[in-house]
Protein backbone atom coordinates (compact mmCIF):
# COMPACT_ATOMS: atom_id res chain seq x y z
CA UNK A 1 0.00 0.00 0.00
CA UNK A 2 2.99 2.31 1.34
CA UNK A 3 4.57 1.15 -2.42
CA UNK A 4 1.82 2.35 -4.60
CA UNK A 5 1.30 5.18 -2.47
CA UNK A 6 4.88 6.82 -2.73
CA UNK A 7 5.26 5.24 -6.65
CA UNK A 8 2.35 7.58 -7.22
CA UNK A 9 2.82 10.65 -5.12
CA UNK A 10 6.61 10.54 -4.64
CA UNK A 11 7.46 13.37 -7.37
CA UNK A 12 4.50 15.59 -5.87
CA UNK A 13 5.86 15.29 -2.76
CA UNK A 14 9.54 15.80 -3.94
CA UNK A 15 8.57 18.95 -5.63
CA UNK A 16 6.40 19.99 -2.86
CA UNK A 17 9.79 19.75 -0.37
CA UNK A 18 11.54 21.63 -3.02
CA UNK A 19 9.77 24.30 -3.73
CA UNK A 20 9.16 24.84 0.08
CA UNK A 21 12.90 24.24 0.78
CA UNK A 22 14.06 27.22 -1.79
CA UNK A 23 11.18 29.01 -0.78
CA UNK A 24 12.31 29.50 2.82
CA UNK A 25 16.15 29.94 1.83
CA UNK A 26 15.08 32.69 -0.51
CA UNK A 27 13.30 34.27 2.23
CA UNK A 28 16.11 34.09 4.68
CA UNK A 29 18.47 34.96 2.34
CA UNK A 30 16.77 37.93 1.69
CA UNK A 31 15.98 39.07 5.17
CA UNK A 32 19.60 38.48 6.29
CA UNK A 33 21.14 40.44 2.92
CA UNK A 34 19.17 43.35 2.32
CA UNK A 35 19.51 46.48 3.48
CA UNK A 36 17.78 47.78 7.15
CA UNK A 37 17.82 51.43 6.54
CA UNK A 38 14.28 52.01 5.00
CA UNK A 39 14.04 55.84 4.08
CA UNK A 40 10.98 58.07 4.85
CA UNK A 41 10.28 57.52 0.91
CA UNK A 42 10.29 54.00 1.72
CA UNK A 43 7.90 54.26 4.07
CA UNK A 44 5.69 56.47 2.87
CA UNK A 45 1.74 55.65 0.76
CA UNK A 46 2.15 53.30 -2.29
CA UNK A 47 -0.01 54.40 -5.06
CA UNK A 48 -3.22 54.75 -3.07
CA UNK A 49 -2.79 58.56 -2.77
CA UNK A 50 -3.69 58.48 1.62
CA UNK A 51 -0.90 58.32 4.00
CA UNK A 52 -0.58 55.15 5.76
CA UNK A 53 -1.15 56.68 9.46
CA UNK A 54 -4.17 59.47 9.18
CA UNK A 55 -7.48 58.77 10.77
CA UNK A 56 -9.01 55.31 9.89
CA UNK A 57 -12.37 56.60 9.43
CA UNK A 58 -11.37 59.04 6.77
CA UNK A 59 -13.77 58.67 3.23
CA UNK A 60 -12.33 56.86 0.56
CA UNK A 61 -13.21 58.49 -3.01
CA UNK A 62 -15.39 55.55 -4.87
CA UNK A 63 -13.61 55.58 -7.63
CA UNK A 64 -11.22 53.13 -5.45
CA UNK A 65 -13.90 50.36 -5.45
CA UNK A 66 -14.73 51.12 -8.81
CA UNK A 67 -11.06 50.20 -10.34
CA UNK A 68 -11.17 47.32 -7.45
CA UNK A 69 -14.84 45.80 -8.68
CA UNK A 70 -13.19 46.06 -12.84
CA UNK A 71 -10.19 43.99 -11.57
CA UNK A 72 -11.85 40.99 -10.02
CA UNK A 73 -14.30 41.06 -12.94
CA UNK A 74 -11.27 41.19 -15.81
CA UNK A 75 -9.57 38.82 -13.27
CA UNK A 76 -12.76 36.04 -13.34
CA UNK A 77 -12.74 36.61 -16.94
CA UNK A 78 -9.59 35.08 -17.40
CA UNK A 79 -10.15 32.37 -14.88
CA UNK A 80 -13.42 31.17 -16.92
CA UNK A 81 -11.34 31.59 -19.81
CA UNK A 82 -8.22 29.17 -18.92
CA UNK A 83 -10.80 25.82 -18.31
CA UNK A 84 -12.44 27.13 -21.18
CA UNK A 85 -9.63 26.60 -23.81
CA UNK A 86 -8.26 23.86 -22.68
CA UNK A 87 -11.65 21.64 -22.55
CA UNK A 88 -12.77 23.61 -25.89
CA UNK A 89 -12.19 20.34 -28.08
CA UNK A 90 -14.50 18.49 -25.48
CA UNK A 91 -17.25 21.03 -25.07
CA UNK A 92 -18.13 21.40 -28.95
CA UNK A 93 -19.97 24.45 -30.40
CA UNK A 94 -22.28 24.86 -27.12
CA UNK A 95 -18.92 25.37 -25.35
CA UNK A 96 -17.82 28.10 -27.96
CA UNK A 97 -21.11 29.74 -28.10
CA UNK A 98 -21.54 30.15 -24.51
CA UNK A 99 -18.16 31.58 -24.01
CA UNK A 100 -18.57 33.91 -27.13
CA UNK A 101 -21.73 35.25 -24.85
CA UNK A 102 -20.02 35.28 -21.80
CA UNK A 103 -17.63 37.51 -23.59
CA UNK A 104 -20.05 39.58 -25.14
CA UNK A 105 -22.04 40.40 -22.61
CA UNK A 106 -18.66 41.40 -20.55
CA UNK A 107 -17.79 43.55 -23.54
CA UNK A 108 -20.85 45.37 -23.57
CA UNK A 109 -20.07 46.29 -19.61
CA UNK A 110 -16.46 47.60 -20.19
CA UNK A 111 -18.11 49.63 -22.96
CA UNK A 112 -20.85 50.79 -20.90
CA UNK A 113 -18.29 51.45 -17.81
CA UNK A 114 -15.53 53.60 -20.43
CA UNK A 115 -18.60 55.59 -21.72
CA UNK A 116 -19.94 56.37 -18.20
CA UNK A 117 -16.18 57.93 -17.46
CA UNK A 118 -15.25 55.39 -14.85
CA UNK A 119 -11.93 54.23 -16.26
CA UNK A 120 -10.97 58.38 -16.15
CA UNK A 121 -8.51 59.17 -13.30
CA UNK A 122 -8.20 62.96 -12.79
Amino acid sequence: MLADFLKDYLSIIVFLLVALVLSVAFVAVNYLASPKNPDPEKLSAYECGFEPFNDSRMEFDVRFYLVAILFIIFDLEIAFLFPWAISLGKIGILGFTSMMIFLFILTIGFIYEWKKGALDWE
